[in-house]
């Protein structure tokens, strides 16, 4: 069973380089935040993951103040485009 939970940190650690790829492959803001929104989601679930796997609880209260980051986040960015008007692009 460690040797399955490690394997799935590995997986999700690839999962991780692959949204880091997509982020800096991305031309658009939009791009860059979903990656980013991966980043948070992933990295609770790793962190979730090794916190079962090592019995350390203390990776429990990071991953929770990691995912409440990612949508707070995220919903900062919605509501800063949602304000935009409907011809504003974001080109950076």
């Amino acid at each position: 069973m460690m040797l399955f939970g490690y394997a799935l940190c590995l997986f999700l650690l690839g999962n991780l380089v692959a949204g880091l790829l997509g982020v800096f492959r991305g031309r658009v803001a939009p791009a860059w935040m979903l990656g980013l929104q991966i980043f948070g989601t992933t990295g609770t679930a790793i962190l979730l993951l090794l916190a079962e796997l090592q019995q350390e609880p203390a990776l429990r209260d990071v991953a929770l103040v990691c995912a409440l980051l990612a949508a707070i986040t995220m919903v900062a960015y919605v509501q800063r485009i949602w304000a935009r008007p409907a011809g504003a692009e974001d080109e950076t």
